[in-house]
């Protein structure tokens, strides 16, 4: 049977809430290089194939006090932007954000490896390209 409303069709989406209810398709990184802290431009840029329904990352560092910044784009990792937030050695963090990118940058000299476990939704990457780079508080 055709749609009787051809300008309505239920799909995935940002705002399908549908999407987000549903369970999440696993998607698992470990031994990620975490560079040392400077230019943002070495930061490490994890990307997902698809919109996150929650995101879990973990500093697996093993140098004394080695912090980890993670942050939902590259400027935000600047002292400047201040957009960022640490994360201790040897902890973790869950978090239920919908993004497409992660950064993670050493807050010292320290080099060292994170673990990043994601559940994916349905919703293809290209939907949210920019993974709010830009907007206030997100390096904007």
């Amino acid at each position: 049977m055709a749609n009787p409303n051809p300008y309505f069709q239920y799909t995935v989406g940002l705002n399908n809430v549908g999407s987000y209810q549903a369970s999440a398709r696993p998607w698992i990184k470990s031994g990620v290089a975490v560079p040392v802290s400077g230019a943002t431009s070495t930061a490490t840029e994890v990307v997902f194939p698809n919109v996150t329904r929650f995101v879990t990352i973990r500093n697996d560092c093993t140098g004394s006090n080695s912090k980890i910044r993670i942050a939902f784009s590259r400027d935000a990792l600047l002292e400047t932007k201040n957009n960022f937030f640490t994360l201790a050695q040897s902890s973790s963090i869950s978090l239920e954000y919908r993004i497409t990118k992660l950064y993670i940058m050493s807050d010292d000299t320290s080099l060292c490896t994170a673990s990043v476990i994601a559940g994916l939704t349905q919703i293809d990457g290209s939907h949210l390209d920019t993974s709010w780079a830009g907007l206030d508080g997100n390096g904007g």
